[in-house]
């Protein structure tokens, strides 16, 4: 069924055209949700405050006016955004010296899979995964995320940076792992 027509039934409350747009979307919403998220059941949390919210709003969705799939992400984005500041989870400022990054960035990440990637992204500090979510993943400007996460520019500049060198000194930590197997 063409998606516009799926999305207008839901909106008249049909619940079939309802889950199959849950259906359809998901696993795309959920691996959001394990991108901000650490635990699993933080994210489950989180994915069900917005789905309430996608399914309650849905109405207020224009067709005409963007994608359905960005308009529904951006919410489960805010909804993990503000699942975070709701425990009150301060953002973790770890001791992580910085350096600056190497050109060859992209190349340290190929050969690993998604899955192995989002676990990484999981077990970064709080405040360091969600900046590198919004400004990598979701494509927020650091002035865009300051405003989100009432923090400085300067911060979310740092964390990325720390975020970034975290990871890779992972990825390494792996490779170099898998090499001495």
């Amino acid at each position: 069924m063409n998606e516009d027509i799926l999305i207008i039934k839901a909106k008249s409350g049909e619940r079939l055209a309802q889950q199959d747009l849950y259906n359809a979307y998901a696993r795309d919403w959920f691996s959001i949700c394990l991108r901000y998220q650490k635990y699993k059941s933080d994210a489950e949390d989180a994915l069900q405050n917005a789905l309430v919210k996608i399914f309650s709003q849905l109405r207020k969705f224009d067709i005409n006016l963007g994608s359905f799939g960005a308009w529904s992400a951006k919410i489960v984005v805010n909804e993990n955004l503000q699942l975070i500041k709701k425990r009150r989870l301060n953002y973790e400022l770890a001791d992580v010296e910085e350096k600056p990054a190497n050109n060859q960035e992209q190349s340290v990440y190929e050969g690993l899979s998604s899955e192995v990637l989002t676990l990484m992204i999981q077990e970064l500090p709080t405040g360091y995964r969600s900046v590198f979510n919004l400004y990598v993943v979701d494509g927020y400007s650091h002035k865009e995320i300051s405003e989100i996460l009432h923090i400085n520019l300067g911060t979310s500049k740092s964390q990325l940076s720390k975020a970034k060198l975290m990871l890779r000194k992972k990825v390494e930590s792996i490779m170099l792992n898998s090499k001495v197997s």
